[in-house]
């Protein structure tokens, strides 16, 4: 589990194909100083697996079929930055909200308007997350802990403080690019539990 605090900006250093999965290797000293094989790192959102790791440089994580399909992680390119965040421990405070780095599926972001210290960025998202995400509720864009702003039918808006907008890819990112979409769990259950409760899984 994760928290949606991003942790270090790391960098792509390989993505190497093989058939239906890949190896993707990412430079990032704060993440890969205490990992070892089998911990989990959120990248870009994604809850990935390590493999290899040289203690404060680099790790290696296996990329799955099912993340290549439903994620951007398959396009990332040499030299790309990503959030990197490493799973919370249990001892930890929960700074942003529960993030599981499942993700359901890709937004697109659609334009940013600049103030002076804050963007209030707009993204596209698929019809069938928008009845999750709520005003002033949770979402994780790229494996970021964001509030809702307003939230439409196809699209929602966050506000991003200068903090978010210097640590994080959503300082970077410009109308057109890709994002990783994690909906709120809790809203999930609640939508499976109606459901059971009304008899649509009897």
């Amino acid at each position: 589990m994760f928290t949606g605090i991003v942790e270090e900006l790391g960098t792509v250093a390989g993505l190497h194909r093989r058939g239906d999965s890949a190896l993707l290797h990412i430079e990032g000293a704060t993440v890969s100083s205490d990992a070892k094989p089998g911990d989990s790192i959120s990248v870009n959102g994604c809850c990935l697996t390590v493999v290899d790791v040289t203690p404060g440089a680099d790790f290696t994580a296996d990329v799955m079929a099912e993340t290549l399909a439903r994620t951007s992680i398959g396009r990332l390119a040499e030299g790309e930055r990503v959030n990197l965040e490493r799973s919370v421990r249990a001892d930890a405070r929960l700074g942003g909200h529960i993030v599981q780095g499942h993700i359901d599926g890709e937004g697109e972001l659609a334009d940013r308007q600049h103030s002076d210290h804050w963007d209030l960025v707009r993204f596209k998202i698929p019809a069938s997350l928008s009845k999750y995400v709520a005003e002033k509720g949770s979402i994780a864009v790229d494996g970021v802990s964001l509030t809702v702003v307003e939230a439409g039918d196809d699209d929602f808006s966050v506000a991003l403080i200068p903090t978010t907008l210097k640590h994080t890819t959503l300082g970077i990112k410009q109308p057109g690019a890709a994002v990783n979409l994690e909906v709120d769990v809790i809203a999930k259950y609640v939508e499976r539990l109606t459901a059971v409760r009304e008899g649509a899984f009897a």
